[in-house]
């Protein structure tokens, strides 16, 4: 097998797990594989060329040259073009107030947002910048964007100060998150080991513990995500003026931490398929988990920003104006664009947090929050 093919990118990443893990002491914590799986140079999920994001999976029929290469999910902006035009009357409300002209994207995907608010704007960006770690999905936005020249930059790391507006779709879920288990009497800190030539789940006690006292059954397991805590926290220091946006799947921690949900979030996504074991295929395939938006709020006050507003998908997008904007859409266009919308689909399952800098006057006139507003439920 040559080693191009995904097999044996597979096979080489376990090999290096297996090392790492042997170096540890035969178990390292889960966040640590998390970032090994999704992140390592040349293997990892999103550092090994591949391109993830599309509308279909390989061999479907109909898919056409994106299908054709393969894919795994879709994001929103790659469904519609809708998503990127609304949310571009947000950005431009937030650079007006900030005195700006810059754009900066966390994890751009293909490139389909900055396509759309480049579009959408024109010269009211003077500079976009693109934060990529993926190789494979980079070269994929320099081909999408190449027409807009050098107003698009990359980069590789946060940039030490940043004035405007930050863009962040679906890059919380993706940062390593810890687990923790339940017995009914003991919290233990669930990790990786290998045993008998197979990658195995193995648990360890802890003082960790989930950020809500609640009565968790035996046998409950979740999520902690302090790595997106800690890169909110970076942000603030860097953030000198302006908005940062962040779109994803989450909850509330009362909601996200309820009894009830036994099972926590984590999932794999592979194909357009979804399953809960992220030790098989490993580097074949996306690991997320539920962004906790209570968090995420309170690393952003403790470090500084103000949390200026909370809301659906839905609403964040209907406040700016999309329905509007469907009004001259084709049927196609805006059976794409209600996915967005409807609480079945993208709707409600994914929310808009603002946070701010500097905004003296309009964090309480967001125009992307000024119907239907939830910061106080978190």
């Amino acid at each position: 097998m040559r080693e191009t093919e995904p097999g044996s990118v597979s096979a080489a990443l376990l090999a290096h797990l297996r090392q790492d893990i042997a170096a540890a002491g035969g178990w390292i914590p889960f966040d640590r594989f998390m970032h090994t799986a999704l992140y390592t140079p040349g293997l990892g999920y999103y550092a090994r060329g591949a391109s993830p994001i599309g509308l279909m999976p390989a061999g479907f029929p109909g898919a056409g040259p994106d299908g054709a290469a393969g894919s795994d999910f879709v994001t929103a902006p790659v469904l519609s073009p809708f998503f990127g035009r609304a949310l571009s009357a947000q950005v431009a409300q937030a650079l007006q107030a900030a005195q700006a002209d810059e754009v900066y994207e966390f994890g751009a995907g293909t490139g389909a947002l900055a396509q759309q608010v480049l579009d959408t704007l024109g010269e009211r960006v003077r500079r976009y910048t693109i934060v990529e770690v993926s190789g494979g999905l980079r070269e994929q936005q320099r081909q999408a964007l190449a027409r807009f020249g050098d107003r698009v930059q990359w980069a590789t790391a946060l940039p030490p100060v940043m004035r405007g507006v930050v863009l962040g779709n679906e890059v919380l879920d993706a940062m390593p998150a810890q687990l923790l288990s339940f017995d009914g009497q003991t919290w233990c800190e669930r990790g990786v080991a290998w045993h008998d030539g197979r990658l195995h789940f193995a648990d360890r006690p802890t003082d960790l513990r989930p950020p809500v006292d609640a009565p968790f059954v035996p046998g409950t397991v979740l999520e902690i995500q302090p790595q997106a805590q800690a890169f909110v926290a970076t942000l603030a220091e860097r953030l000198t003026c302006g908005l940062a946006l962040f779109i994803d799947y989450g909850f509330p921690e009362a909601e996200l931490y309820h009894p009830q949900r036994t099972g926590g979030t984590l999932m794999c996504h592979r194909a357009h398929r979804a399953d809960g074991n992220p030790l098989a295929d490993v580097g074949l395939k996306d690991i997320t988990v539920h962004v906790d938006f209570t968090a995420i709020a309170l690393a952003a006050q403790d470090a500084g920003l103000n949390v200026a507003g909370y809301t659906s998908q839905a609403r964040f997008l209907l406040n700016c104006g999309m329905a509007g904007l469907l009004e001259h859409a084709t049927i196609p266009e805006g059976a794409a664009a209600q996915k967005l919308l409807t609480e079945h689909e993208m709707g409600e399952l994914f929310k808009v947090m603002a946070l701010t800098r500097g905004l003296d006057g309009l964090d309480d006139e967001l125009l992307g929050f000024t119907a239907g507003d939830r910061t106080h439920r978190l």
